[in-house]
């Protein structure tokens, strides 16, 4: 009966030495995505910093060029008169 016990207790401690290595295993692994993850979202934010700030950029631009081309034309007109 001793030897059953013993084999009863070995088989316990091999599940349970499995069972929290899966565990530990399938959180590291869910950690190391999350990260990779977090790194992705992060880099799409600063695409979208980047674009908000390139329209802002471009629309100070389009307005100097509006300026511009109506300070050309009320020049062609003064030199047609």
């Amino acid at each position: 009966m001793d030897t059953e016990l013993i084999i009863a207790g070995m088989s316990l401690l091999g599940t349970l030495v499995g069972t929290f290595a899966g565990i530990y295993v399938s959180g590291t692994v869910t950690q190391y995505r999350l990260r990779q993850l977090e790194k992705k979202v992060q880099a799409h934010n600063n695409l979208i910093s980047r674009t908000y700030q390139l329209e802002r950029e471009y629309a100070v631009l389009d307005e100097r060029l509006r300026v511009a081309n109506h300070r050309i034309g009320d020049l062609e007109k003064e030199e047609n008169e």
